[in-house]
């Protein structure tokens, strides 16, 4: 079994690898993508990628948005929204935190968010908020929270849900940002069936009549539509239940990018959203070296992984 640290960097190294084994396969068609043993790093010769001009092994928005949340986790203590929202805008403007410090492959709704937020709109309602503005965005990014959290699980969530609201502000995708770091944090501790148990977790802190569970039974996982497979859109809802179903199907890290990525369509977020979980439950060492040796950027991730497992360490010594 692996231990918490090795959980701990399994679950960021499992993001960004995923999101770059995911960025030169995205907007192609699942029938457009290579078999499964052919996914790579770098496609298969005469593969029409998306992104043509970036190197292999680079992560996209979906790593720099997630690397954003971590380093303003690390520096402030707490869920600090205004700064956020400030390194999010640093990183569209300036490249903060993405490789080589460009920008690419940006979402329309995110674009919106930040636009909003640089002309002065507060980060608890930068982010639309209307029930078609509910891209997988703050869903790629949240993992972090979830490795970093220390706090109960009503604390965990709500600060999920809080995190969304800088380009995300309708309920639907806030809900499903507590609900997976509920189960990235059930991941962590090693249960036995994190998905089941982070639902069950999210019901029992939300009850019926909430807006937030109203939500969770009506539109995320309805009765009747639990089992509904994941198709890898950017939908938030269809992106968690993708990740679900990639992790659900027992396989080892490599196993579940790949799956993800055969989904076709937003293959990059798929893949780390899925990605972060598979290397949570593996750790670091399931995640192919050959990937990790290959990827680029790494001055950026190392320094915040340090002081992402310092930070857990301190709390052990207390």
């Amino acid at each position: 079994m692996p231990s918490r640290e090795e959980r701990l960097e399994g679950g960021l190294w499992g993001l960004l690898v995923g999101d770059a084994l995911g960025v030169p396969y995205e907007f192609h068609a699942p029938e457009a993508i290579p078999p499964a043993r052919d996914i790579e790093l770098e496609p298969p010769e005469g593969f029409h990628r998306a992104h043509p001009g970036v190197p292999a092994g680079t992560w996209s928005d979906d790593g720099a948005h997630a690397l954003c949340l971590l380093d303003s986790l690390l520096f402030h203590g707490r869920l600090d929204l205004e700064d956020l929202g400030r390194r999010l805008v640093n990183w569209r403007e300036w490249g903060y935190l993405a490789v080589d410090g460009q920008v690419f492959d940006v979402g329309i709704q995110t674009d919106r968010a930040l636009a909003m937020f640089r002309a002065g709109a507060p980060a608890t309602s930068a982010g639309p908020a209307g029930v078609q503005d509910n891209g997988n965005g703050s869903l790629m990014r949240v993992l972090p929270l979830a490795l970093w959290h220390r706090g109960s699980d009503a604390q965990l969530a709500s600060d999920a849900m809080d995190q969304s609201l800088v380009t995300h502000g309708h309920v639907r995708a806030r809900v499903c940002c507590a609900v997976y770091c509920l189960w990235a944090r059930r991941a962590l501790e090693g249960a036995a069936r994190p998905w089941d148990e982070a639902v069950s977790g999210f019901r029992a802190l939300y009850p019926r009549g909430s807006e937030a569970r109203e939500e969770l039974d009506g539109a995320i996982l309805p009765l009747g539509a639990e089992d509904t497979p994941g198709r890898g859109t950017g939908y938030v809802v269809d992106c968690l239940r993708s990740a679900r179903d990639c992790v659900a199907t027992g396989g080892d890290y490599e196993g579940v990018v790949r799956s993800s990525i055969r989904l076709g369509h937003d293959t990059d977020t798929t893949a780390a959203v899925a990605g972060g979980i598979a290397g949570v439950l593996g750790g670091v060492r399931a995640i192919p070296s050959r990937w990790r040796s290959a990827m680029r950027g790494t001055e950026l991730v190392e320094p915040l992984l340090r002081k992402l497992l310092a930070h857990h360490a301190s709390a052990k010594a207390e």
